[in-house]
């Protein structure tokens, strides 16, 4: 009986000591960030940018879990926005983050020139 007391403590003990994971998925979301934000400013696809991005957040987690593809979006969102300064220009991908779309930063850059053009019903025509 004093074992199996013993094991639970030692089980609530390490489970406790999980609040640090917070910190690493800090970290996760800014390696996956500076990864994906620079293979996207040096020419290369979203496709190939997120799956370079989301396997170094994926292996740099070490909780129980594995990160889902939607939260590793969330916590590169985070990254880019927190750390603005370091993420320079990368604002414009997120959006393909979340759309999957090829465009998402073409169609960002296209839409600061064409904003004049466009009313309020062709805006949120969804």
């Amino acid at each position: 009986m004093a074992a199996k007391r013993y094991q639970l403590m030692a089980l609530a003990l390490g489970l406790s000591c999980m609040g640090s994971l917070p910190a690493d998925a800090n970290e996760a979301g800014d390696k996956g960030a500076e990864i994906y934000c620079f293979m996207r400013k040096t020419g290369n696809s979203h496709n190939v940018s997120w799956k370079a991005a989301y396997e170094r957040i994926k292996r740099q987690g070490n909780g129980l879990f594995k990160t889902s593809p939607k939260h590793a979006a969330v916590m590169m969102t985070e990254s880019v926005v927190t750390a603005q300064d370091k993420f320079r220009d990368c604002g414009k991908y997120l959006g393909a983050l979340y759309s999957g779309s090829e465009t998402a930063g073409k169609d960002f850059d296209a839409g600061l020139s064409n904003e004049s053009s466009t009313t309020d019903d062709d805006r949120y025509s969804y």
